[in-house]
């Protein structure tokens, strides 16, 4: 039954619109991060880059995920109404900015105020999808933007393996994020508990459980980095958890779009009974 009383799972949305999510808050949390780190040289210049590419194939993936591709302009008319068209309108922006921004670092922190944006855009996008209590929570935007700092940050870290030690404010901000990121979701799925039918809500706790799975590991290896001394060991350690954080941010993007996006489905409180009076 594709609709009814119970919670559907909604079938317009795909992995590839998930990709939209995963390589766009990805590069704007890498964008970002990098910026507040400070990073030099070929370090920033390489991060950028990354950065440049996760934004552009997750744009890619949901220009690929829509029925006509060649009718996407249509997304770019309704800026007044639309989280989608928003995002649209940054895009030429965030990527032009970021790719001069390779050269010129002075275009950097503008790169990097697109990329909030950007961010802030997206998870209203799903925010604002009203008949799917998953994504309608008012904690799915700043659950959603810390997701994407996280991994962005995460991301940085696995690059900046070699050329720093875990250790500093940027190292205990990847702390931070991912504490920040813990805690946001076990409250989400606290409070979908709630609301949600059974099927919908088993979506939810396998979503939230493996997220979280992962950012446990990925806080553990930054708390035994930053009290432990300095060590050969360090750097290794410093790129695995920058890739648990990053691959349990994109995780729990994918599972909340395609697992997670059970329509709430609707009651018919009085139904018409054939030979009945009124």
């Amino acid at each position: 039954m594709s609709f009814g009383p119970n919670p559907w799972q909604q079938q317009s949305w795909d992995a590839r619109a998930a990709g939209n999510f995963i390589g766009g808050g990805a590069g704007c949390g890498l964008l970002l991060f990098a910026t507040l780190a400070d990073a030099q040289g070929l370090l920033r210049q390489g991060l950028l880059v990354l950065a440049l590419l996760l934004v552009s194939l997750g744009l890619l993936c949901v220009w690929a995920e829509i029925g006509r591709p060649w009718r996407a302009i249509n997304v770019l008319f309704h800026p007044r109404t639309s989280w989608m068209t928003r995002e649209a309108l940054l895009a030429p922006l965030l990527l032009g900015c970021t790719a001069a921004a390779v050269l010129w670092p002075a275009l950097q922190p503008l790169a990097a105020l697109l990329a909030a944006a950007f961010l802030y855009c997206q998870a209203r996008i799903l925010q604002a999808a009203r008949g799917i209590p998953a994504w309608r929570e008012p904690l799915t935007v700043p659950l959603l933007v810390a997701t994407g700092l996280a991994e962005g940050a995460g991301l940085y870290w696995l690059a900046a393996a070699a050329w720093q030690p875990g250790r500093g404010t940027a190292w205990l901000a990847l702390g931070v994020l991912l504490a920040l990121r813990l805690a946001l979701v076990m409250l989400w799925h606290r409070r979908l508990a709630t609301q949600l039918r059974p099927a919908a809500l088993r979506a939810v706790r396998h979503t939230a459980m493996l997220c979280n799975a992962a950012t446990l590991a990925a806080l553990a290896l930054v708390l035994l980095v930053a009290v432990a001394p300095v060590a050969p060991s360090a750097a290794p350690l410093q790129a695995l958890a920058g890739v648990l954080a990053a691959a349990g941010g994109a995780l729990f993007k994918f599972m909340l779009v395609t697992r997670a996006g059970f329509n709430q489905g609707f009651a018919l409180p009085h139904l018409p009974v054939r030979g009945s009076r009124r």
